[in-house]
């Protein structure tokens, strides 16, 4: 988290469709990637958990689960444990809580939000229902930044469209596009100050205090 780049820390959330989405994104991460990716995925808890194995194989980044204590690092892909959200500090260590029926991107979102401000990029990925509109607020309202995944590369655009529909994504994109936006607006000099998108005077953000 040396504050190299335009974010520090790059947040993404998926649920239906999911996987396949987060392989075609880490495919075109480079491995000189300067920021920290989080990624939230729904899946049920399993005694053995694949999806490191399964993202792994397609990302030059290194893929780890995220436990306690832990310390987001730059160029590392962080996957939040099934079942659980993850909140952190200023510094970047993650504390790990059990959802138990609540969302995790939203919970996710929300503190990072509050931990990182302006230096926060979030994107809301294929998947049904509506976790992660909470979050995006929340990002928005600290200065962050938001991506949606369009409904024609969605396998399911609940969570997009929940997203989109709180005024506060700055683009909804392809999944490819999406993928290499995020390498642009992290990686290339003034692209995240040019690509900015005011907020419609009916977006209704929340400041990172209301994070909780």
């Amino acid at each position: 988290m040396d504050g190299g780049a335009a974010f520090d820390v790059v947040c993404l959330a998926a649920s239906l469709g999911g996987v396949n989405a987060y392989r075609e994104i880490l495919a075109a991460l480079p491995e000189d990637f300067p920021a920290a990716v989080v990624l939230v995925q729904h899946r049920p808890v399993r005694e053995y958990d694949s999806l490191l194995k399964v993202l792994a194989y397609r990302s030059a980044l290194p893929v780890r689960m995220l436990t306690e204590g832990d310390r987001l690092t730059a160029g590392v892909v962080h996957v939040v444990p099934a079942g659980h959200a993850a909140s952190f500090t200023a510094e970047g260590k993650a504390a790990l809580d059990i959802v138990d029926g609540k969302k995790p991107a939203d919970l996710v979102f929300a503190s990072a939000a509050a931990a990182f401000g302006p230096r926060l990029l979030g994107a809301v990925l294929t998947g049904r229902m509506d976790d992660g509109a909470l979050g995006v607020r929340h990002v928005r309202g600290a200065g962050g930044r938001v991506l949606a995944q369009d409904i024609t590369t969605s396998e399911a655009f609940g969570m997009p469209s929940a997203a989109i529909a709180t005024g506060c994504v700055d683009f909804v994109l392809p999944l490819p596009v999406l993928a290499h936006a995020l390498v642009g607006l992290v990686m290339v000099p003034g692209a995240a100050g040019l690509m900015r998108v005011s907020l419609p005077p009916w977006a209704a953000i929340l400041p990172p205090a209301a994070a909780g």
